[in-house]
């Protein structure tokens, strides 16, 4: 992936490389700096992030086609509680024959994260290239931080790029105002996008590390986004079904107990986070992520929930993402800052 020839005479020539201050004061290029420019112009000269960009960017216009194909009956269902929220309707609205783009997203981020960090170390060191950069004068710790770096600030990108142009094409063809909330939820939902890739980035950068083939690390990273998407809840689901009663023959309190127990079984999948957040956010008038009795339903009001309201419903979610990316990349960090690197 990366050109030592490159990056070598861009760390020999490091004195031509300045950032000028205000005062006139002269300052020479950091190695990090270069390293996460050399990365991100590996990553856009990249046959597969070229595929893997046109792909997530076919599902976009294609969700968003289908979106203002059906947007006229969206906001004028008055039995709907977020009908006002137009710009919102443009990422949920869907008529059966492509579902909205956070559920396409919940598919293509674990691809795309992926695809990115799968052979961010062990390609380097199958080409006998990783000693030689080790030799240059630079610190280990700068290498993993500017793979992962750089691979974020390409999703980042992207997914700003894309909800402004989701916000654009809305102005243009509705003319309508888009209201402070909208953008507030729409860049939640982008940032809640960004961290969620950046799991799955983390864990594949952690299988680069501990695998030595790319291949290996590719399949395994594969492998456990199969499991957690298609497999995980069949045996969640059957596990609790083998263990604990049938919820028919439970009391009211216990079938809520048991609801909650699935819930939160199901919640170690970061796929099941990710949707919980999103929609939560992208859908104002939903309340609640667990199950509620019919006396906390009796009282209620189907009206949209403010975005702060929305953004505390939604917080341990966001948090177990967040922590869960930490985890996997402070792990990586470990792992290669005590790996020996030979040739």
């Amino acid at each position: 992936m990366k050109s030592l020839t490159v990056f070598s005479r861009s760390l020999s020539l490091k004195n031509k490389d300045y950032n000028h201050s205000s005062e006139g004061a002269v300052f020479p290029a950091s190695p990090f700096s270069i390293m996460v420019g050399k990365e991100i112009a590996d990553h856009l000269r990249s046959w597969r992030f070229i595929v893997l960009l046109s792909l997530i960017g076919l599902t976009f216009f294609g969700a968003l086609y289908v979106s203002l194909s059906n947007i006229k009956s969206a906001v004028s269902n008055t039995q709907d509680p977020d009908r006002l929220f137009l710009y919102l309707k443009l990422l949920t609205t869907t008529d059966g024959t492509l579902p909205p783009f956070h559920v396409l997203l919940s598919f293509l981020g674990p691809l795309l994260g992926i695809s990115l960090g799968f052979d961010t170390i062990n390609s380097e060191q199958n080409a006998g290239t990783l000693t030689r950069l080790m030799a240059q004068p630079l610190y280990r710790d700068n290498l993993i931080l500017s793979k992962f770096v750089s691979a974020m600030v390409m999703v980042g990108c992207l997914f700003v790029s894309l909800a402004l142009l989701m916000i654009g094409a809305g102005l243009l063809i509705t003319g309508v105002k888009i209201e402070p909330e909208e953008v507030l939820r729409i860049f939640a939902f982008v940032f809640i996008s960004f961290v969620y890739v950046g799991f799955w980035l983390s864990l594949s950068i952690l299988l680069s590390i501990r695998f030595k083939q790319t291949a290996t690390s590719a399949l395994t990273g594969i492998g456990i986004w199969l499991f957690l998407t298609v497999f995980y809840k069949l045996v969640v689901n059957l596990v609790t079904k083998a263990l604990f009663p049938d919820p028919a023959f439970l009391a009211p309190q216990q079938a809520l107990a048991y609801q909650e127990l699935i819930s939160n079984f199901l919640r170690l999948d970061p796929s099941q986070l990710y949707t919980d957040a999103t929609t939560t956010l992208l859908m104002p008038s939903v309340r609640s992520l667990g199950p509620l009795t019919m006396e906390q339903m009796a009282m209620a009001i189907p009206s949209p929930l403010p975005f702060k309201e929305s953004l505390m419903i939604v917080w341990p979610q966001v948090s177990g993402l967040l922590a869960a990316t930490v985890l996997c990349f402070a792990l990586s960090y470990y792992l290669f800052m005590r790996r020996e690197i030979r040739s």
